[in-house]
């Protein structure tokens, strides 16, 4: 879980080869941050009047 940093003129970088291989950038009154997705399972993302709440990580594996 990584925060990322947005400059004054509202600019975003990021630099790929730095991220996990399979992750999810969520941008949300202004800031912008990076979660990996589980290998298995869900990852929710909870919104409330149009503004991030919450990032819920769910997992699970096939019986």
């Amino acid at each position: 879980m990584e925060n990322l940093s947005i400059d004054g003129q509202g600019r975003l970088e990021i630099d790929i080869m730095a991220l996990p291989m399979n992750c999810v950038v969520v941008i949300s009154e202004g800031v912008a941050k990076v979660r990996e997705l589980p290998e298995h399972g869900e990852y929710k993302i909870v919104t409330h009047q149009g503004k991030v709440r919450r990032m819920r990580r769910e997992e699970g594996e096939e019986f």
